[in-house]
C-alpha cells in the first residue's frame, strides 16, 4: 500500500502543477516525450536481457488483441442498443478496447509486482497496446470522423516502426546476448530509475474530470467494461494456465488498466466525443486506484487455490 500511496502522491503533484499556472501548458507533452525518448528504452535496455524466452511469452501479445475484437463488438452492439450518437460510439471504441499499459500500467506493475515484472508489461504494451493505437485507433477514426486524408498502410507502418521504445525493444531482443559497456548499464539503469515518477506526474498533469453533460450511461458503460469485464474475461481466458506464474498475473493485470491518455488524445483531436474522451481517462484513472487493488488480491487468492 506505500507503494500505491507514493504513486498517488506522484499523481497528485502533477495535478497541482498543473492548477498553479506556474508550469507552461505543454510541460506534459515534454515529460511524455522524455519518458518515450530516454526513460522507456532505459527500461528496455535494463530489462529485456533478463528475458527467457518460452511459449508462455505469448500470453502478453495474444491476449490484447483478443481483448480489443470481444471489447470492440461489445461496444459497437451496446452503441446500437442504446442509440448512441455516432460520436459516443466512435470515442468508446478508441477508449474502452486500449488501455493505459505503459504510462499507469508499469508504474503500478513496479508497485505491486517489483521492476522485474515490467519486462512482462512491455510486451503487453508494446505488441498489444501500441500497434493497437497505431492501427486499430487509426481504422476507427477512419471510419466514425469525416476527414480529407485517409490512413495508409505506409504510413502506419513508419508510425510504428520509428517509435523509440519499439525501436528500442527490437534492438534490446537482437543484443539480449550481449554485455552492455558499463557505462552504457549505468546510464539504462539511471534513466529507467526515472520511469516511474515522471510517468506519473505527467499523467496528474493531464487529468481532467469535467462530466459531460448527458453521457453517464456510456462513461459508466465504458469504464465498467474496461475496469471490470475486460479482467474478468482475462481471467477466464487464463484459467487454465492457473494464476502462480507472475506473467500469467501480469497479463490479467494490465488488462484491467484505465483507458489510455493517448487513445483518449487521439478521440479528442479526432472531434469523437471531446469530453466524454477526457472524462473516461480522468475517472478512469480515479477508480484504477480501487479497483487495481481488488484485482491484485483477486489473483493472490486465485493462485493460492
Amino acid at each position: 500500500m506505500i507503494n500505491l500511496a507514493v504513486l498517488g502522491l506522484y499523481l497528485l503533484i502533477g495535478f497541482i502543477l498543473k492548477r498553479t499556472g506556474k508550469c507552461p501548458d505543454n510541460t506534459a507533452q515534454v515529460l511524455n516525450l522524455y519518458v518515450i525518448y530516454a526513460a522507456l528504452p532505459g527500461v528496455i535496455f535494463s530489462k529485456v536481457p533478463a528475458l527467457e524466452f518460452s511459449s508462455e511469452l505469448l500470453i502478453p501479445v495474444v491476449i490484447p488483441w483478443v481483448l480489443l475484437i470481444a471489447s470492440a463488438v461489445f461496444i459497437w452492439l451496446l452503441g446500437r442498443a442504446f442509440k448512441w450518437p455516432r460520436e459516443v460510439v466512435g470515442a468508446l471504441l478508441i477508449c474502452v478496447p486500449l488501455g493505459n499499459t505503459s504510462f499507469f500500467g508499469f508504474p503500478m506493475i513496479e508497485a505491486f509486482y517489483g521492476s522485474d515484472a515490467i519486462v512482462y508489461g512491455l510486451l503487453y504494451d508494446q505488441f498489444g497496446s501500441f500497434f493497437g493505437l497505431a492501427i486499430y485507433s487509426t481504422i476507427v477514426i477512419a471510419l466514425y470522423r469525416e476527414q480529407d486524408e485517409k490512413p495508409t498502410v505506409g504510413s502506419v507502418s513508419r508510425q510504428i516502426l520509428t517509435f523509440p521504445p519499439f525501436i528500442a525493444l527490437v534492438i534490446a531482443l537482437l543484443t539480449k546476448s550481449f554485455t552492455y559497456p558499463e557505462v552504457f548499464q549505468r546510464l539504462i539503469d539511471s534513466l529507467a530509475v526515472t520511469l516511474v515518477p515522471v510517468i506519473m506526474i505527467a499523467v496528474g498533469f493531464q487529468l481532467k474530470f469535467r462530466l459531460p453533460k448527458g453521457s453517464k450511461t456510456p462513461l459508466t458503460i465504458g469504464l465498467l467494461t474496461k475496469l471490470v469485464l475486460m479482467p474478468a474475461l482475462t481471467i477466464a481466458l487464463l484459467f487454465g494456465f492457473g494464476f502462480e506464474s507472475t506473467l500469467v498475473q501480469v497479463t490479467v493485470f494490465e488488462s484491467a488498466m484505465p483507458p489510455m491518455i493517448t487513445a483518449g488524445a487521439v478521440a479528442i483531436m479526432a472531434g469523437l466525443a471531446p469530453r466524454l474522451s477526457a472524462a473516461m481517462v480522468g475517472y478512469g484513472i480515479l477508480f484504477a486506484f480501487v479497483s487495481l487493488p481488488i484485482v491484485y488480491e483477486l489473483l493472490q487468492w486465485l493462485s493460492a487455490q
